[in-house]
């Protein structure tokens, strides 16, 4: 009897729960200033809704370029790569890599990364010099997302590439340090950003 009911039981939550593994539905496509589907690998501008836009920076040492908010002028465009390659448009809530398409003197790559623990400053910056692709724990800190933010979008660090590792989800926002540069780093705000098409 007791075989009968934990079969029967079984046999219920398996016919009322989704198959493990089975996909569910697909997450909301990011859209640009002009309500276009983000492609990947397409050039596009990062515009915080403070009006200020991306660019790299120097601060502190000169390679590897760091990731800032200027003023000014448009900065510079960026392209988005998301984990799963053979997908053609940017989702919310996927893991995707961020590369900023310009040339530098610094000999390492414009994708972004997050970089080690600051001590001076008790921040983690936004940093250059991750690689492309290759999802898990040797490439965790290259891996970034979108997520809705009210009627705008916001970043944010928050990996799932690697199950096993530990990693903190927080948004990406600004810090202000002493000299006024304005820098990626994490923070407990959210940084509300649009997408334009680069020409």
């Amino acid at each position: 009897m007791k075989l009968t009911l934990v079969a029967f039981v079984l046999l219920f939550a398996l016919s009322t729960k989704p198959l493990l593994g089975a996909a569910g539905p697909p997450f909301e496509q990011v859209v640009d200033t002009f309500g276009k589907k983000l492609r990947a690998r397409a050039n596009y501008y990062i515009l915080p809704a403070n009006g200020g836009c991306l660019a790299l920076a120097s601060i502190g040492e000169k390679c590897p370029m760091d990731v800032v908010e200027v003023q000014g002028y448009p900065g510079l465009p960026l392209s988005f790569t998301p984990v799963n390659t053979k997908k053609g448009v940017i989702r919310v809530s996927t893991d995707l890599n961020i590369v900023f398409s310009a040339d530098t003197d610094c000999p390492q790559s414009n994708e972004w990364k997050l970089d080690n623990y600051d001590d001076t400053t008790g921040q983690w910056f936004v940093t250059t010099g991750g690689v492309v692709g290759n999802p898990g724990w040797q490439t965790v800190s290259n891996w970034f997302k979108i997520e809705k933010c009210k009627e705008s979008y916001k970043l944010m660090y928050c990996p799932t590439v690697c199950s096993y590792c530990n990693v903190q989800c927080k948004d990406i926002g600004i810090y202000v340090n002493a000299d006024g540069n304005q820098r990626l780093a994490i923070t407990d705000a959210p940084y509300k950003v649009q997408f334009q098409l680069a020409a």
